[in-house]
């Protein structure tokens, strides 16, 4: 469930030092949004920004881009970095953007980011708005045309329908299925420095397993 509209949220973001305004001026040159040039993560549909801040603690080498559509969600990610940072945990490497992930094309350049994480996406659960889920065929040729050449994508579920399309739209796109598991917390490689979201601790929490794959895109010769 979507968190209600919050008075003052979009001017908040406008005036966030954390968030990437007009981020379609950067393609090509995200390597100088940064403090350093290093490899770049992005998490698309990033909920409250907690495992993109746990991920860049652990791994001040990498540069990690939280990508969020709605103004009240990514309000409640600034607000807890904020809080972070008040109490001296600094984040060079971590940036949010609110954009729609359908527009990732036309804001990084192809071959510009690394590795791409999907935690929890909505399911969109009627046939008609299948296109409208982030391991849809139709986001995955966006996702394409973005990473590198060894680019990988993560995804992390609870819900075992829109894994299973998922598997399928993998294979239908011609993509890579590096590694697959309906139960990742009984899962000794996998689970192997996962870092949980919110979600993940609470649906597993519940006994609900959680469902995770890597792909890797294509290879084009």
């Amino acid at each position: 469930m979507r968190l209600r509209n919050i008075p003052g949220a979009q001017d908040a973001i406008l005036e966030s030092p954390y968030v990437v305004q007009e981020p379609q001026t950067k393609k090509g040159h995200w390597g100088e949004v940064f403090v350093k040039k290093q490899p770049l993560h992005i998490e698309v549909g990033m909920g409250k920004g907690r495992f993109l801040m746990d991920l860049a603690r652990l791994h001040p080498d990498i540069n990690y881009i939280g990508i969020e559509m709605y103004d009240s969600v990514l309000l409640r990610a600034l607000q807890k970095r904020e809080e972070l940072e008040e109490n001296g945990e600094v984040y060079s490497n971590l940036f949010f953007m609110r954009v729609d992930a359908r527009l990732l094309p036309e804001i990084f350049e192809k071959g510009e980011v690394d590795k791409i994480y999907l935690n929890f996406s909505d399911p969109w659960p009627k046939a008609r708005h299948a296109k409208r889920r982030l391991t849809s065929r139709e986001f995955l040729a966006r996702y394409d045309q973005i990473l590198v050449q060894d680019g990988k994508v993560e995804f992390k579920t609870d819900n075992r329908e829109l894994f299973e399309f998922s598997l399928e739209e993998v294979e239908e796109a011609g993509w890579n299925l590096e590694a697959s598991t309906f139960d990742l917390h009984h899962n000794e490689e996998l689970v192997q420095g996962n870092v949980m979201t919110e979600y993940e601790e609470k649906f597993s929490s519940m006994g609900n397993p959680i469902c995770k794959m890597v792909i890797s895109r294509e290879y084009h010769r």
